[in-house]
């Protein structure tokens, strides 16, 4: 048998089927992050429809704030006075 014979035998044998395993490998891994990114798609989705009340929400969220705010400048006066 010549070298060439030889070398198409351990091809045949060897290195294709080592071939397809590692394209298996690959494609098993692109199907599951074609899976993930399908799921963050449909979330960012479902997560686009709950963001039409933000707006009103931050207002209510800008109130809040300011009326705290003024109560805690009320409250440090008059801790200020009791410590003075």
């Amino acid at each position: 048998m010549s070298i060439w014979a030889i070398f198409n035998i351990v091809l045949v044998v060897v290195i294709i089927p080592v071939l397809v395993w590692l394209l298996n490998m690959v494609l098993s891994a692109l199907e599951r992050i074609r899976g993930a990114a399908d799921d963050a798609l449909s979330g960012g989705v479902a997560l686009i429809g709950e963001l039409t009340t933000t707006p009103a929400l931050l207002e209510t969220t800008d109130e809040v704030i300011k009326d705290v705010a003024n109560g805690a400048v009320r409250y440090a006066g008059s801790v200020a006075k009791l410590l003075g």
